[in-house]
């Protein structure tokens, strides 16, 4: 403990007295100074996040140091459409949506390696990023729909020889064709 009294404060380096003192990994800050070094929120032993001798808030420390892609840093069940860049991120573009190129459309997986491969971009599929559907290994991120490029759920595609798309541009494409089909449910419509 310094000379004074108390302990140097992990942001100011002022002083730190007991009754304005908060703890954080062996650390003193005062109460006013334990902010997010992103967004400056207060923070609280529940909603604090450390990385080195930065402090943040949950949601920043996630999206400055947590996964990347579709569904993170926002939370448990959050889509948000934040970048990142506030707190120093460089957003990457997302790769364009490209149909499948499969040369075999035989429903069996085809392996490499002892690994399947994902007919959408003819790369590895290893456990952790596997999705199945339409009778093969795709990526999480080729489970498209391969008209529109639509994420595809197991619920909401269907296939047709090794491809596979969302349940609408199967129907247009490939489901019954004449009158009152095509058109949604009740409603019929003159084809020519």
């Amino acid at each position: 403990m310094p000379f004074g009294g108390g302990n140097k404060c992990g942001c100011c380096q002022k002083t730190v007295y007991f009754a304005e003192e908060v703890q954080c990994e062996g650390k003193s800050f005062h109460k006013s100074c334990f902010l997010c070094m992103a967004c400056k929120k207060n923070l609280d032993s529940t909603t604090v996040a450390v990385h080195g001798d930065e402090i943040y808030c949950k949601s920043c420390y996630g999206k400055k140091y947590g996964p990347k892609g579709y569904g993170f840093g926002g939370g448990a069940g959050t889509l948000s459409m934040d970048t990142g860049e506030s707190v120093g991120i460089k957003p990457q573009q997302q790769a364009p949506h490209r149909p499948t190129n499969n040369p075999n459309p035989s429903k069996f997986a085809q392996k490499v390696g002892g690994s399947e491969v994902c007919p959408r971009c003819g790369v590895a599929v290893y456990a952790a990023e596997k999705v199945v559907g339409g009778g093969n290994a795709w990526h999480k991120s080729c489970f498209r729909c391969a008209k529109c490029g639509k994420g595809l759920e197991s619920t909401t595609l269907a296939d047709k020889d090794g491809e596979i798309y969302c349940k609408g541009c199967y129907a247009k494409n490939f489901g019954p064709k004449g009158f009152g089909f095509g058109q949604g449910a009740g409603a019929l419509a003159h084809s020519q």
